[in-house]
């Protein structure tokens, strides 16, 4: 449906309905911000609640994270097999049971069995989302269509945070408070995902299946009336033909088209997609916004305070995510993905140099020095900014557009089980940096992989806007 078929006029395309069926995907991946950003407000009591240490706090946190690992790997090759909407709605179902689960644990080996849960759900969430928007949108809007997942996990982060924020308060300003019915704040904060999990369970019902998943399982009549049910009056037969080329008619999707026959070795562009899946973790993103409350108090700042800027933070994220949608079908993905690197390294620099330098308070915590605290919080939402303008989106972006269609739900799979196992790294050893090293280091070496990331895409990403999946595909 992207490109234009030989003899025929260009399709008009039902941008309307294409709209329609994306922002449904994307509810994906709201659950997947929401999820990964709910943590956040409610560390301190879980520590006070099952009584963990550093170690137990950071496993706590990072548990969902293993979760996703598994569910990302498994997502893609499922959704190979059963399709991409089938997976996506037991992941819709998943999600509401986690959600339910976190607030109602009475003991870290019952938080974490739900929380883990829940990872399952958000690492399928992650790499289907973008396989189905790609899959469904015409090249020329793809990347802004695609973009709607990074929107939609930024809102859900801002929502969580904002969510975070206001049950704390009605609370009493903490979260290990008693709120309704006798539970306590935190427990609320994480029911309150059971509400927009509901709403993505029941948008999938009015969903059909990906075009491309029908013509691999052999369904091309379905594939065409889905394709036509997106355009005015327009026969997509050649365009089905075009698609049933790039695949390997002799077998279904599966992780060994992933090693090339001539080689016997992973193909290139798969490692391309792990070090974009990776490199993304290792600038420390994650640690701004599942420790972020934590991250905050230990520069100084009061935990109603510190849950303030996180919502501040998440607004930051929102706004420049938009930049991100204008720009990403204009300018490319390789240029964002450049200027993103340099400004995270920057960024993050200056916060190691601020932390580094901050004297220890009779507390633990750092006191900032005259303006500082201020200006490691321009620095920290500076950094938030280049990274939602630029790897942010334009890494899932990539990741669901730059595979070939007989190895996209396989490279998916392993990409998306390398960018949370690089994610769960960074997150299980932030608070164990934290205890040894200080905030200070721990953010220089988070600015030393945004010079790293910068270098690789310079070397090895290829630009991808503008072109056709089979294109690509045909390379």
């Amino acid at each position: 449906m992207e490109l234009k078929n030989e003899g025929t006029q260009e399709p008009s395309y039902k941008l309307v309905r294409i709209i329609f069926l994306s922002v449904i995907a994307a509810l994906g991946g709201f659950l997947f911000g929401f999820d990964s950003g709910v943590i956040n407000g409610t560390v301190d009591a879980l520590q006070h609640s099952f009584d963990s240490d550093a170690v137990g706090t950071g496993f706590n946190v990072a548990s969902m994270l293993l979760g996703c690992a598994v569910g990302a790997f498994f997502a893609g090759n499922l959704a190979d097999k059963f399709g991409r909407k089938p997976v996506m709605m037991v992941t819709a179902a998943v999600f509401i049971v986690s959600a339910y689960g976190s607030g109602m644990s009475g003991s870290s080996a019952e938080f974490v069995f739900y929380r883990v849960l829940g990872g399952l759900a958000v690492g399928a969430a992650s790499v289907l989302t973008p396989a189905y928007i790609s899959e469904i949108a015409p090249a020329s809007i793809r990347g802004r269509l695609a973009t709607l997942q990074q929107m939609m996990i930024v809102l859900g982060l801002f929502i969580a945070f904002l969510s975070n924020y206001l049950i704390a308060n009605a609370a009493g300003g903490t979260a290990i408070n008693e709120l309704w019915l006798g539970y306590s704040a935190w427990r609320w904060m994480f029911w309150m995902e059971i509400i927009p999990a509901s709403l993505f369970f029941a948008g999938l019902i009015f969903i059909p299946e990906s075009p491309r998943y029908l013509v691999a399982a052999g369904r091309e009549t379905q594939a065409n009336s889905v394709l036509s049910s997106m355009a005015h009056n327009f026969d997509f037969s050649d365009k089905v033909a075009e698609i049933k080329k790039t695949l390997r008619l002799d077998s279904k999707p599966g992780l060994r088209d992933l090693v090339s026959n001539a080689t016997g070795k992973l193909h290139p562009i798969v490692w391309v997609g792990i070090g974009l899946a990776v490199l993304q973790q290792f600038t420390g993103i994650n640690v701004v916004f599942y420790y972020g409350a934590t991250l905050w108090q230990a520069a100084g700042f009061t935990e109603a305070d510190a849950l303030l800027v996180n919502v501040i933070s998440g607004t930051v994220n929102v706004g420049f995510t938009v930049v991100a949608i204008m720009l990403i079908d204009k300018i490319g993905r390789k240029p964002l993905l450049l200027v993103g690197s340099l400004g995270q390294a920057v960024m993050l620099g200056i916060m190691a140099v601020l932390f580094a330098t901050a004297p220890i308070g009779e507390s633990g915590n750092l006191q900032s020095a005259g303006n500082n605290g201020i200006y490691a919080l321009i620095a920290a939402n500076a950094y938030i900014a280049f990274f939602a303008v630029s790897w942010g989106p334009v890494m899932w972006v990539m990741l669901g557009e730059m595979f070939p269609n007989q190895i996209r739900g396989a490279a998916l799979a392993v990409c998306g089980l390398m960018q949370w196992g690089a994610n769960f790294m960074i997150t299980m050893s932030f608070p164990v940096l934290l205890a040894s090293i200080g905030l200070g280091l721990s953010y220089g070496i988070y600015a030393a992989f945004g010079l790293i990331a910068y270098l690789f895409v310079k070397k090895l990403v290829n630009e991808t806007r503008g072109r056709s999946l089979e294109e690509m595909t045909n390379e």
